[in-house]
């Protein structure tokens, strides 16, 4: 049986576990329109997902590795917002769980997101089967929907153009000894730039970890009107590219 991609944003169940949490946008999550950018939400989104798991006292019983996020946003935050982050899982798998989170402020922020999280043993970080421990928990609000792992942004076609090397820092390396999902986002914040609408759908899939000694680039192939893919991509000595994260921006007109 074919399992539905875990692209759908479902709305907030009224039984189940929700997580909700509380953040304000503050100088170091906004750029200098004083919008929030992407991976400082990525970053919200992150931590929102951890704290359900410690609330839960589930803290250490999986390590969990986001494998595709989409975020829909109707309104960006802003500098100094007051967000209300409410979350839950919305279907899973053999080996993954998907993680839907509305975002609201209280001066008319709207953002809705859903991630794939794929289940680790947190010793030997190999991807493990989702049993009693996660079903008890999180399994209501899934009310038995399944979704299935596979990635929906294909590989940059003979268009695609460098948009120069892409640098690994050392800040941006987590414990799991790759760069953190959350800084990844930083690219979107690159191919759109300062003055270009964020309402629409932006999404990213870690193909596969962006490590310490990577020589990446940007690459990036315009996708109708004010759409972009883009990919970081390993340069290889001998064949094309290898694409290790991919990106897409749909704006609200077409998404």
């Amino acid at each position: 049986m074919s399992l539905a991609p875990a692209v759908e944003i479902t709305p907030v169940p009224e039984h189940g576990r929700r997580f909700t949490a509380r953040r304000a946008v503050r100088l170091g999550d906004v750029d200098a329109s004083a919008r929030m950018r992407f991976d400082a939400l990525a970053r919200f989104l992150q931590d929102v997902a951890t704290d359900d798991a410690d609330d839960a006292g589930m803290d250490g019983e999986f390590g969990w590795l986001v494998r595709r996020t989409m975020v829909s946003t109707v309104r960006s935050p802003r500098l100094y917002e007051n967000l209300v982050l409410t979350t839950f899982c919305s279907g899973y798998g053999r080996s993954w769980a998907e993680r839907c989170t509305s975002v609201t402020g209280d001066r008319g922020a709207h953002v809705e997101t859903v991630s794939l999280w794929v289940a680790i043993d947190p010793t030997s970080f190999r991807p493990v089967a989702l049993d009693h421990r996660f079903h008890d928990v999180w399994g209501e609000t899934a009310a038995g929907r399944k979704v299935g792992p596979r990635l929906q942004i294909g590989r940059p076609g003979e268009g695609a153009e460098s948009r120069g090397r892409w640098p690994i820092r050392v800040a941006d390396i987590d414990p799991y000894r790759h760069t953190n999902n959350a800084a990844q986002w930083a690219a979107m914040e690159e191919l759109l730039g300062l003055d270009a609408d964020r309402r629409g759908r932006a999404e990213v899939e870690f193909v596969a970890p962006i490590e310490v000694g990577h020589d990446v680039e940007l690459l990036a192939t315009p996708v109708g009107g004010a759409g972009v893919g883009a990919w970081l991509a390993e340069t290889a000595v001998d064949g094309p590219p290898v694409v290790l994260t991919s990106l897409r921006f749909t704006p609200a007109e077409s998404a």
